[in-house]
């Protein structure tokens, strides 16, 4: 059983490591217009048939699929090209999984390589993956520097131009929320700015119900880079 669950991974994984045109193939799908978009209904429904993920697993999957070469031996990446997933809400990183897989979010080159290495997994082991990274201690701490910059942004928002606080959603911390809304602590700088441009300028929308979106569309570059360093290591 392991064996033909290698066979599956290493495939899309050869795949997407080697041949630029499955990546261009899968970013074709993520722009198919056939592609549904959640709802909070939608969503709802999925997160309750989400299976019961078990870490052990998960870890198994982890180092056979070869994901600690970006996201780290634990989920905790050692560069500023990926995000760590040490210490996620296990909902968040199980709809991520998903949304690769089905064509929902396809960002940027980064997301190619992930929306062909998916294609191998199941929603078991994308709960499995989810359960495995849950487990672990998600990195920074729970410190909050008043007097930041972007501190005000973080806890109060700027109801002028309709931008919610960010702890409403992630935390004053950026622990994470309840269901998709995930832990944003301790992530590369460079990540937190190149995902919040993303949202901004449209290219990635996997958000339910455009809540993330909504938000970035109102920052500025500076605001952004606030941002990010608040919640950095």
């Amino acid at each position: 059983m392991l064996n033909h669950k290698l066979f599956k991974l290493s495939v899309p994984l050869a795949a997407a490591l080697s041949l630029g045109v499955c990546a261009n193939l899968a970013l074709a799908k993520g722009h198919d217009p056939e592609i549904v978009h959640w709802t909070p209904q939608s969503w709802s429904a999925e997160m309750n048939a989400m299976p019961k993920g078990d870490p052990a697993a998960g870890e198994r999957l982890h180092v056979n699929a070869f994901c600690a070469s970006c996201h780290g031996t634990a989920g905790e990446s050692m560069t500023h090209n990926w995000p760590n997933l040490a210490g996620q809400r296990a909902e968040y990183t199980y709809k991520q999984l998903i949304d690769y897989q089905d064509g929902r979010r396809h960002e940027d080159e980064r997301a190619m390589v992930m929306i062909t290495i998916v294609q191998g997994l199941d929603r078991q082991d994308m709960a499995d993956l989810a359960a495995f990274y849950a487990a672990q201690e998600l990195p920074g701490n729970d410190e909050v520097d008043k007097n930041h910059p972007a501190h005000s942004l973080v806890s109060v928002g700027d109801p002028q131009r309709l931008i919610t606080p960010c702890a409403a959603c992630h935390g004053v911390a950026g622990n994470g929320g309840i269901n998709e809304s995930p832990a944003i602590r301790g992530n590369p700088e460079d990540y937190f700015i190149r995902t919040m441009k993303a949202y901004r300028d449209g290219s990635r929308n996997n958000d339910v119900a455009k809540g993330m979106s909504q938000f970035a569309e109102h920052l500025t570059d500076e605001e952004i880079k606030a941002l990010a360093n608040y919640y950095a290591y």
